[in-house]
């Protein structure tokens, strides 16, 4: 099956690409609702760890699902590349689905599968769906940061046709089913994603089909071309200059350092990670895939946030980093945990922005925390499940930091009576802390405390990916820092990136991070200040020590 690469001149007027642009979208959306509705795993049923791409036959992202998680961003069209340079788009056929886990081709790391379908109209490729979900195991040694080498982390799945000519490869299923602790979760997981891929194929036909398109190279062309002026036109007004700006964050034997140089000319940006430290023997390093992907997220916050993504809104920006070091991984090193290193690329572009762009940037954010908890339900059954919290979201000019909100992740919590059923543990409470948000102008987002207990019946093992416990969430101009992340098992303070044996009636508790505060503390008005006494937010005495007021 042959497809051209021919790309259109002509682009469609205003309205035509408006109406055609947010069909694209919702289609987009609808794939991401049946993935939703036919997943198995909380980590995609209730957290949305998962993204929907839509691509034209030229393998450009045209559309992707509005509930998609930002690191991925832009890795699909990467993904697709190596998907048709192992199998061409001649050697497709109807029906076929090609799948990879690879981190170094996809988002990092083995825990995300990447799910491809190309979409026939007769004989000819006329779009690609993608999508990719976060998978509750992949075997190893479980989603921690303990490994030393990539080969602890699980099953590593080379690019593969899971389906040819719509019939399932069972080699294929009888190698994953034979290598995770939860086959049926984790198959179940795959189906949904050649699921979706069925039904966005199809949509997109009807779609083509009641337009009286012959494929989408024309209308991807104008969505291009659109978000690109509108992006490069962003770019303009922000303050040519090159802007720089590192951090130190806790690795697992100690401090680590990241680099970042943003270079604006004219209307492009051009960033680089040169200062990074090494990777190291511990299960935290960042593929480029990754790194690229959360470079172009926060550049897209600093300028159109609501401008939909797709090939054009990120062609103005370009990222490198050296490779082997910390935000470019190199094979064997262990990727399972890349999140926490790699969740610090955005406040690191954030900080070099600063001088460029005080207005719009955000102080640090206490940022997600996820653990996993391996073990026995109650009633014998095994579980792996992803348990998901949030610190305190970072200030920004004019605006208090929303309390206990991810970033730069949008994943959504768990409800407890899900968690409980589905693991058997018990979630003792959840509260507020107050004081934790960083004092200042505007005041950082508060974080919170949870207590989880081991009622199995049996030892549970859980792993924790913490960051933010040795270097708190910063401030902006004059901004005072959040309060750090803890993880305490049976109240004493233990290692963030340490895997724990729970007996029955252990318990973990997580201490989340406050976000920074933006601004000078003694510039804060007293309304705020007395709503924040009012409703449990700062205590009097912090009021005194942070905000020099009487109470």
């Amino acid at each position: 099956m042959r497809s051209s690469v021919n790309a259109p001149e002509a682009t469609l007027d205003a309205i035509d690409l408006s109406i055609m642009w947010d069909r694209l979208v919702s289609i987009a959306d609808e794939i991401v609702t049946t993935l939703v509705r036919t997943s198995f795993s909380t980590i995609v049923s209730e957290s949305y760890d998962l993204t929907v791409a839509i691509l034209d036959r030229n393998g450009k992202l045209v559309a992707q699902g509005t509930r998609s998680l930002p690191v991925f961003m832009g890795t699909a069209p990467r993904t697709l590349a190596h998907f048709l340079e192992r199998f061409p788009p001649d050697t497709l056929n109807p029906g076929d689905v090609i799948m990879s886990n690879d981190p170094w081709i996809g988002t990092g790391h083995m825990f995300d599968i990447n799910v491809m379908r190309p979409v026939f109209f007769g004989n000819t490729i006329v779009a690609y769906t993608m999508s990719i979900t976060h998978l509750p195991d992949v075997g190893g040694i479980g989603f921690g940061a303990t490994a030393t080498e990539i080969f602890h982390e699980g099953l590593r799945i080379p690019i593969i046709k899971f389906l040819e000519k719509g019939k399932r490869n069972e080699l294929v299923v009888d190698f994953i089913v034979n290598n995770v602790r939860i086959p049926d979760q984790v198959l179940g997981d795959l189906l949904a994603n050649v699921t979706a891929n069925q039904v966005g194929g199809q949509m997109i036909l009807d779609f083509i089909t009641e337009y009286g398109l012959p494929n989408l190279d024309q209308l991807s062309h104008s969505i291009r071309r659109s978000s690109e002026k509108a992006m490069r036109e962003a770019i303009e007004e922000m303050k040519d200059g090159s802007y720089r700006n590192s951090v130190e964050i806790e690795g697992v034997d100690g401090p680590l350092s990241l680099g970042c140089q943003a270079r604006i000319e004219g209307s492009s940006i051009n960033i680089s990670f040169d200062g990074t430290d090494p990777c190291v023997r511990q299960g935290i390093n960042v593929p480029f895939c990754y790194t690229n992907a959360m470079a172009l997220y926060s550049i897209k916050c600093l300028t159109i946030p609501t401008l939909p993504n797709n090939a054009g809104s990120i062609e103005p920006i370009h990222v490198t980093a050296p490779e082997g070091c910390l935000l470019a991984a190199k094979h064997p090193a262990p990727t399972g945990g890349r999140h926490v290193i790699g969740h610090f690329v955005t406040p690191l572009i954030f900080g070099a922005l600063a001088q460029s762009i005080p207005n719009k940037v955000q102080a640090d954010t206490g940022m997600m925390d996820l653990m996993t908890f391996q073990g026995l339900h109650p009633n014998g059954r095994p579980i792996s499940e992803l348990f998901f919290a949030s610190g305190g979201f970072g200030a920004l000019q004019n605006w208090d930091g929303l309390d206990t909100i991810p970033g730069p992740s949008n994943m959504a919590v768990v409800p407890i009576e899900v968690w409980e059923a589905n693991t058997g543990t018990t979630i003792e409470y959840k509260c507020l802390l107050p004081d934790s948000g960083g004092p200042g102008e505007s005041r950082g987002g508060l974080g919170q405390e949870i207590s989880i207990r081991n009622d199995t019946g049996s030892v549970l093992t859980a792993f924790s990916m913490a960051n933010r416990t040795q270097f708190p969430a910063m401030g902006l101009f004059g901004g005072l820092p959040g309060r750090p992340r803890e993880h305490r098992v049976n109240g004493q303070k233990v290692h963030p990136k340490g895997r724990y044996e729970l007996a029955p009636g252990d318990r973990i508790t997580l201490v989340e991070a406050g976000g920074g505060g933006f601004g000078a503390p003694k510039d804060r008005s007293s309304d705020s200040i007395r709503a924040d006494l009012r409703e449990g937010y700062v205590s009097s005495g912090a009021v005194i020590r942070d905000y020099q007021q009487d109470v």
